[in-house]
């Protein structure tokens, strides 16, 4: 069926001519959201049931209705009818396809008891919701990939940084396990979100209700909405705060990748040799072909910025706005859009990049205790001997102002050397003097030690299982 016949517009009664080509093209946003028409249509399938329960569709009518419907929704899945510049957006392109369907005489009742502005705040919730749980889903595959990365690399230690210099070594899996848990918080704001947005307001109307007796709760519940009709039909229309969280998630979301990135792309120089990219997913140079270059991470980085600033204009959008709805509020739309875009094809790249990479336990090895990264381990095990920690820490200072004059690392120090710094330090602070001793110290909850390592790696993957349950339930 053809898609431009005749011209639909949901207004215009009161006007004598118009709209003007200048404002029509200024106004249209159905090259951005035709992707909303599915919810759209799913959404008239339940007016129409709520119309029919008010008695103001015939059982014949609604029955028709639907079919026009059912037809409608065909013909947008395959591509047959879609919305054009004229219809100005995708609901008055679903009427309009609705009246070639169904005629006009049946296709014009189902305007009655809606606005736009109760259409568009509702189908935005459903599309949102739906792919928070595909992002959901995204980021439980890269936890996986990072929980593979860890459970194959139980041992092998690294040197842990603060301002990203030497600090004391840990377990590369604990550095790993560090980004899984940053993820599972993103992962958890998107299913708070969800639950926050879970209520329709469908049956609002423009601001202030609908007078036919419509069920709004009965909408809601077909809709999907567990927590049922929004209790206020002028928030309902007018609130976009869950526009500008989910926007502050996928921008978080996007911080936390751009953090692993950044290592990732570290870790990859000659200098520091501690990761090697897989071919795959890594790309040369035009013109210097010894090149690897790690473009999914720096293309994280990049699209971290984005999805930034997709936040910090919506927040503009949306400050100062009055109540009820204002035009303003087209604009909410396509910085969302894009970062669910930009997340969903971002994250699978990202996800095979880390999940492949190989890892040079030498070279990590090799780095773990230098930069005189075991002084902290030295102050505490004083401290053990009942030395204070201002003293201890003074002690240990002086080991490392011996050792860097030297040129040596802390383990190189003789037992002379040692004694002349501090009575306190015995020949068995040498106990202390090797990573495998300092990681295993460190066993508390959290901890670097191996067997707290394994307690992460139980709770992470147990918190993966619900978050996939979750993402899975579309």
């Amino acid at each position: 069926m053809s898609s431009n016949s005749g011209d639909v517009r949901l207004w215009g009664g009161r006007f004598a001519d118009g709209p003007a080509e200048a404002l029509a093209k200024l106004s249209a946003s159905v090259h951005f959201d035709w992707r909303l028409a599915p919810y759209d249509i799913a959404g008239s399938r339940a007016h129409a049931r709520v119309l029919h329960k008010a008695g103001l569709l015939s059982e014949d009518e609604l029955q028709r209705m639907h079919a026009g419907l059912d037809q409608l929704e065909a013909d947008v899945a395959d591509g047959s009818f879609v919305g054009t510049i004229a219809d100005e957006d995708c609901h008055t392109a679903l009427e309009r396809g609705l009246l070639e369907r169904v005629g006009p005489d049946l296709g014009g009742k189902l305007r009655a008891g809606r606005s736009r502005n109760d259409q568009i705040a509702t189908l935005f919730r459903m599309y949102l919701r739906d792919h928070a749980r595909i992002i959901g889903g995204l980021i439980a595959e890269l936890q996986d990939a990072l929980v593979g990365l860890a459970e194959a690399h139980p041992d092998v230690a690294m040197p842990g940084r603060t301002h990203l210099q030497h600090a004391q070594p840990v377990l590369f899996a604990h550095h790993v396990l560090a980004h899984v848990q940053s993820l599972s918080r993103d992962a958890e704001r998107l299913r708070q979100w969800d639950e926050r947005t879970a209520v329709s307001p469908y049956g609002s109307g423009a601001l202030a209700g609908s007078s036919l007796g419509l069920d709004p709760e009965a909408v809601a519940k077909d809709l999907g909405f567990e927590h049922g009709s929004v209790g206020n039909s002028i928030d309902g229309t007018a609130s976009r705060d869950f526009v500008a969280e989910f926007a502050f998630i996928t921008a978080m979301i996007g911080v936390n990748l751009s953090r692993i990135a950044e290592e990732i792309i570290i870790w990859n120089t000659k200098e520091f040799s501690f990761v090697t990219l897989h071919d795959a997913f890594s790309t040369g140079s035009s013109i210097m072909p010894q090149k690897k270059n790690p473009d999914i991470a720096e293309l994280a980085r990049g699209k971290s910025g984005r999805m930034i600033g997709n936040l910090t204009g919506l927040m503009a959008t949306l400050k100062a706005l009055p109540l009820a709805y204002n035009r303003d509020l087209q604009e909410d739309k396509e910085p969302v859009f894009d970062s669910c875009d930009q997340l969903e094809v971002l994250l699978p790249a990202f996800t095979g990049m880390m999940a492949t990479l190989t890892v040079n336990r030498e070279r990590m090895e090799e780095l773990a205790p230098a930069g005189f990264s075991l002084a902290t381990d030295i102050a505490e095990w004083l401290v053990k001997q009942g030395v204070p920690f201002r003293v201890a820490h003074e002690v240990a200072g002086e080991c490392v102002k011996a050792a860097e004059a030297e040129g040596k690392e802390l383990n190189d120090l003789t037992d002379d050397q040692f004694a002349k710094i501090s009575a306190h330090l015995t020949p068995e602070v040498r106990r202390v003097l090797n990573v495998p001793g300092a990681l295993a110290s460190r066993n508390g909850r959290g901890g670097t030690a191996p067997s707290a390592v394994a307690v992460q790696l139980a709770e992470v993957k147990t918190d993966l299982a619900a978050q996939h349950a979750w993402a899975e339930r579309r």
